[in-house]
């Protein structure tokens, strides 16, 4: 059974009214750069990126911001994120500022308008990925986008994030945990991650860790044309690996430039 396909409901007014309040969030605590921007076409695309930072990821409002102040409020910009963000009562807020539960079916409906669309392809679980790994590409195996991308006729935008995932100490993904507590079957969660933070030291998801001033930097990519690069019906994996192996070593540039932790 096919999942319910959701209307697009992005309202640019009030986008605005949320972009003046995480403008300095991003652009003051975490001194932000979004370089690249003149990598992504004018038509519709689907934009990959790496996901950092724990429950308090802050990859897209970095990216947003950016986004709007180049190409304006009312170019249309979505992304898909989990559904359980969607049990609360601020769906409708969400929706307005562009966000969407994930879903093949709402990743077309946002394609076939024209718009752009966002994807972290390693979600939740490369978002706390332990710290020692905080400058690796990991999708957890997962191609689906490459689908998204050939099924809609459009190009993959890469983009590299660093300086996220220095908010806090992320200690373990917490799998096994998730499991034990049903949170895989109940809600569609599988991790539990446990971090080390300010102000409440060691903690699992909740109470959270004030995120620390870290700067962040984006990089886009150029695009990829799937079909022009790999022909008309290509190997998700094989492209996968190819995207990945990109993104890896653009990441790897922009580690090999940051001179220490937080201070970027």
């Amino acid at each position: 059974m096919s999942r319910q396909v959701e209307e697009l409901r992005r309202n640019p007014d009030f986008l605005r009214h949320w972009l003046r309040v995480i403008r300095p969030l991003v652009k003051v605590w975490h001194r932000s750069e979004v370089r690249g921007l003149e990598h992504v076409p004018d038509g519709p695309s689907l934009i990959i990126s790496n996901h950092s930072g724990g429950g308090l990821t802050m990859d897209w409002p970095v990216f947003v911001v950016d986004f709007a102040e180049r190409f304006g409020l009312e170019r249309p910009f979505y992304l898909l994120v989990h559904s359980v963000f969607f049990q609360s009562g601020f769906g409708d807020a969400l929706r307005g500022i562009g966000l969407l539960p994930a879903s093949p079916e709402n990743a077309r409906t946002v394609l076939e308008s024209g718009a752009s669309l966002m994807v972290f392809p390693g979600g939740d679980a490369e978002a706390v990925r332990p710290f020692y790994k905080r400058n690796v590409i990991d999708f957890g195996g997962r191609t689906g986008y490459v689908r998204t991308a050939l099924d809609a006729g459009v190009p993959i935008v890469p983009v590299v994030q660093i300086g996220g995932h220095e908010n806090q100490l992320h200690l373990v993904q917490g799998k096994q945990l998730a499991n034990a507590l049903g949170l895989r079957k109940n809600l569609r969660v599988s991790i539990l991650p446990i971090s080390f933070g300010f102000p409440f030291g060691f903690t699992a998801v909740l109470p959270p860790n004030l995120p620390l001033p870290t700067k962040i930097v984006a990089q886009v990519l150029e695009p990829v044309d799937v079909r022009a690069e790999f022909g008309d019906d290509p190997d998700p994996k094989v492209v996968d690996a190819h995207i990945r192996k990109i993104m890896q070593s653009a990441l790897d540039e922009l580690a090999s430039r940051r001179r220490f932790p937080i201070i970027g």
